[in-house]
């Protein structure tokens, strides 16, 4: 079958897709792991317009019942992670073309357009001990895991809104939180830097820190031992420090989703997928792409499905110019 729109994701921008690709009744394919992207793991969502407090797991129900309301006009495959994209069929000096997706299923399918709305997973910081410790102290979702840090020591690294939220979501069970941030200043939203000040959990928040080490203990049995602490760099005195805690959220930035298409559209040096941001579109015709997966600087859940949306309207346009332009591409 040849679909008229192949989106890939289903987070907020994915599900946005296909709700408008779906009211233009284009024959769309949706392709995803999960409904929700990185935010079913938020605990409590605010800023998601018409939702004063919503979960992410919620939210990502709705989500998933919208799309499905449209019955057999989006096609859902789930789980399925799309692991390739190539451009097939083309005519016209390859200004039109078809393209296809291949799967982690080994499933190939075919379409006239592509909305890229992968979005982006937890960057690592790449250092000794990271992933020795990971799941033995080292954590990057705090919502899912702060309860196993009752009691405990645990250091935060990044100040950005990702670090701060994960101080508030670790308050109620750590016993102290130490915030670290790389760059001279924290760079979260200044209303939750002020919660989380207030809040006697925060021992320190220790900024121009370079971490450079997880440590940990090395009892004789083979899984390893566990978090005892940190290294890191002082980066106005060129000291080396030590930070005695018992787990470390990892708070960093993402990494976007966008490997399947490299060599396909334009990338920037962060391998973000270069969008036009009024139509969404990308350098290959009739791809287009919204959310984290691109160059878009900010990276928020109303803003993608926003930018969705146009992509949505984008791929239902350049579909009509397409049929225009020539029989074969049909």
């Amino acid at each position: 079958m040849l679909y008229d729109v192949i989106i890939i994701g289903g987070g907020p921008a994915g599900s946005a897709a296909a709700v408008y690709t779906a009211r233009k009744r284009l024959k769309t394919l949706l392709l995803t792991e999960s409904f929700g992207g990185q935010s079913i793991v938020s605990d409590d969502i605010q800023n998601w317009i018409g939702e004063a407090h919503i979960s992410g797991f919620d939210l990502a129900k709705k989500f998933e019942e919208h799309v499905r309301s449209f019955g057999d006009m989006v096609e859902i495959k789930m789980p399925e992670k799309a692991v390739g994209v190539r451009s097939i069929k083309c005519v016209e000096n390859g200004r039109i073309c078809d393209f296809e997706v291949q799967t982690d299923k080994g499933n190939v399918y075919e379409g006239k357009t592509i909305i890229l709305v992968a979005g982006a997973r937890r960057r690592k910081l790449g250092i000794t001990g990271e992933d020795k410790f990971e799941g033995k102290g080292v954590a990057y979702c705090s919502t899912c895991d702060a309860p196993l840090f009752s009691g405990k020591k645990v250091a935060v690294i990044g100040g950005g809104n990702a670090g701060l939220e994960a101080a508030v979501d670790l308050f109620p069970y750590a016993s102290e939180v130490y915030l670290l941030e790389y760059a001279e200043q924290l760079k979260g939203d200044p209303v939750t830097q002020e919660e989380i000040k207030k809040n006697s959990k925060l021992k320190q928040i220790i900024l121009n820190a370079q971490t450079l080490e997880i440590l940990g203990d090395k009892p004789a049995r083979p899984a390893g031992g566990f978090v005892t602490g940190l290294k890191y760099k002082d980066r106005e005195t060129g000291e080396d420090k030590t930070l005695a805690v018992d787990g470390v959220f990892v708070e960093v930035g993402s990494v976007p989703n966008s490997e399947m298409v490299k060599g396909l559209v334009d990338l920037d040096r962060w391998g973000q997928v270069v969008i036009d941001s009024k139509h969404a579109s990308t350098s290959h015709p009739g791809i287009f792409a919204a959310g984290d997966i691109t160059d878009d600087p900010y990276k928020q859940n109303n803003i993608s499905a926003g930018d969705a949306v146009k992509a949505a309207l984008a791929a239902y346009n350049y579909l009509l110019k397409r049929e225009k332009l020539t029989p074969a591409a049909g």
